[in-house]
C-alpha cells in the first residue's frame, strides 16, 4: 500500500480545483453570437460578391469588345461606342493626391495636439465634439461648402471650377475622419511607452516624434487610406464644383493646362452615364462602377495589408 504525502495530497487537491475551475459547460449564448456574427460576415460577402458578378455580367460586351480602348479613352456621354473613363481614373487620382497632400498632414496634426498637447479643458472637449460630428455631415454639404469657399478662392482659374477646388473639397470632407483614426491610433499606445521616454531625459516632441507616432503609425496609415477610399467614391462634392458631365475635349492642351481646366471623376463619369438611355450606356455604367469598386477595393486591401504589416500587440 503505498505511503500518502502532503506533497501527494497537495497535488492532488490542487488539480482538482483547477480542474474545477476549468471546466466549462457549453457556452450556448457565446456560440449563439458567433454563429450571428459568421452568418451576417458571409451574408456581406455575398452582396459583394453578387455585385461585382452583376457587373461583371452586365459589362461583358463591352469588356470582350474594347476593354484597353474603354480605359484609356476620354469621357463621352454623346456616344456609348467612343466612351471611356481614362480622363476619369485619371482625375480620380489626383483628388487622391490632392487630398494626400492636404487632408492628412492637418488631420494628424490636429490628432496629435488634440491627444499629446490639449489638456482636457472645455476648448479641447469642443473640438473633439465638433469634429465628431463634422464625421457625420452629408457629403453634399460638404460640396456646398467647396461651392461656397473653394470655388471664389480659386475663381481666378478657369473661373474657381477646378480640379483644386474639388481636392480642397474631398479635403474637407475626409479631414473629420482622419482626425478621429489617428486619434484613436494615438490613444492605444501604452502610457509606458511615452514615460519610458520622457524618463531618459526625451522632450515631449522627441516623445511624440521618435516614440508615439512609430508606435501608433498602423492605426494611422489603415486610417488615411480607408479615408482616401472614401474621397475617391464621393461625387456630390465634386460635382457641385463643377465637374464636368458630359464630352470633355482637351486637345493640345499640357498637363498644367489640363489642371486648371475642366475635369471629371470615376463618380461623375458614372453618374454621366447612368443618366443615358440605351443598353450600351447601360453596359458602359457597369464597366465604369466596376472599375471604381476595384479601385476602392485595392484602397481597403492596401489597408489591411499595412495594418498587419506593421501592427503591433503589446
Amino acid at each position: 500500500m503505498a505511503l500518502t504525502s502532503p506533497a501527494t495530497v497537495g497535488g492532488t487537491a490542487a488539480r482538482d480545483i483547477t480542474a474545477g475551475m476549468t471546466k466549462r459547460g457549453l457556452d450556448v449564448r457565446g456560440k449563439l453570437v458567433e454563429a450571428v456574427l459568421v452568418g451576417l460576415l458571409a451574408f456581406s460577402m455575398a452582396v459583394l460578391v453578387t455585385l461585382v458578378v452583376d457587373l461583371f455580367v452586365r459589362s461583358w460586351s463591352l469588356w470582350s469588345d474594347r476593354p484597353w480602348d474603354f480605359i484609356t479613352t476620354n469621357l463621352n456621354a454623346q456616344n456609348a461606342a467612343s466612351a471611356g473613363i481614362g480622363q476619369a481614373i485619371r482625375g480620380t487620382l489626383i483628388l487622391c493626391v490632392i487630398v494626400t497632400v492636404i487632408a492628412f498632414p492637418l488631420g494628424i496634426a490636429c490628432a496629435v495636439y488634440l491627444e499629446e498637447y490639449a489638456n482636457k479643458g472645455l476648448f479641447a472637449r469642443l473640438i473633439r465634439v465638433n469634429v465628431r460630428n463634422l464625421a457625420g455631415v452629408p457629403s453634399i454639404v460638404y460640396g456646398l461648402l467647396g461651392l461656397a469657399i473653394f470655388v471664389r478662392l480659386l475663381s481666378g482659374i478657369n473661373g474657381g471650377r477646378n480640379i483644386f477646388a474639388g481636392g480642397l473639397a474631398l479635403s474637407a470632407l475626409v479631414l473629420p475622419i482622419v482626425i478621429i483614426t489617428t486619434s484613436e491610433a494615438l490613444r492605444a499606445v501604452p502610457r509606458s511607452i511615452r514615460e519610458g521616454a520622457l524618463g531618459v531625459g526625451a522632450t515631449q516632441w522627441e516623445t511624440i516624434r521618435s516614440h508615439v507616432l512609430p508606435s501608433a503609425a498602423p492605426g494611422i496609415l489603415t486610417g488615411t487610406v480607408l479615408s482616401l477610399a472614401r474621397a475617391a467614391g464621393e461625387a456630390a462634392p465634386v460635382l457641385l464644383v463643377g465637374a464636368a458631365t458630359g464630352l470633355l475635349r482637351t486637345g493640345n492642351q499640357s498637363f498644367w493646362e489640363q489642371l486648371q481646366g475642366s475635369f471629371t471623376a470615376m463618380p461623375v463619369a458614372i453618374f454621366s452615364y447612368a443618366r443615358q438611355p440605351g443598353a450600351d450606356f447601360r453596359a458602359v455604367t457597369a464597366a465604369a462602377s466596376l472599375v471604381l469598386l476595384v479601385l476602392v477595393l485595392f484602397m481597403n486591401a492596401i489597408a489591411i495589408a499595412l495594418r498587419n504589416r506593421y501592427e503591433k500587440k503589446w
